[in-house]
């Protein structure tokens, strides 16, 4: 097992942005104030280790392929991030809010777990995972992929609010969206140059 401190750096960098402004940040906030934010870490942080490890195994699959078609495909899918992020979401906050209150360990750690489980399939992040260990490595990206998701889910639960009302997430969404345009032209150009 290598670690590549760039690929995590990378993995890192591009997860964080792209979650930052996702409905599983919005999610985290809105459990947190009504439930025990470290119980809420907790599930949300176990979700998205799950989520990770299954993102890693597909990229791994990806990364059997010859070398031309593992960075044409990464280009694709780096293309495809940069629409999702450019093109805006909007509504994501009206699917975080939840009314119940929960509490005790196990109930809260049951319903942040499911509630990012359920939400993360085929979401940006993952298919970004996927993408990055086909072309980084599995263990860089997972260890860069994973800090990222549970830094986003610890952010939104201790100042979820001040971000919210305080830093503008379209342009967190753009800089996301203009790095993974970046990183789909550099595969492409990869394709050609190597």
């Amino acid at each position: 097992m290598s670690l590549d401190p760039l690929a995590i750096l990378t993995a890192f960098g591009l997860i964080f942005l792209a979650e930052l402004p996702d409905k599983t940040m919005f999610a985290s906030l809105a459990m947190g104030t009504r439930m025990r934010p470290l119980y809420v870490w907790f599930g949300t942080s176990t979700a998205f280790i799950v989520h990770v490890a299954i993102a890693i195994g597909a990229g791994s699959l990806i990364g059997l392929l010859p070398d031309w078609t593992v960075k044409l495909v990464s280009a694709l899918l780096f293309a495809f991030g940069a629409f999702m992020l450019l093109r805006g979401g909007g509504g994501d906050e009206e699917e975080a809010t939840e009314t119940r209150t929960v509490t005790g360990f196990w109930p809260v750690y049951s319903t942040a777990f499911m509630a990012v489980f359920i939400s993360e399939w085929g979401d940006l992040t993952q298919i970004t995972t996927a993408n990055l260990a086909a072309s980084n490595g599995t263990w860089s990206t997972a260890i860069g992929s994973a800090a990222a998701l549970m830094s986003v889910s610890a952010l939104a639960l201790l100042a979820g609010r001040f971000i919210a009302t305080r830093v503008p997430l379209k342009t967190v969404q753009r800089i996301g969206g203009l790095c993974m345009l970046g990183l789909a032209v550099w595969s492409v150009a990869e394709i050609f140059v190597g």
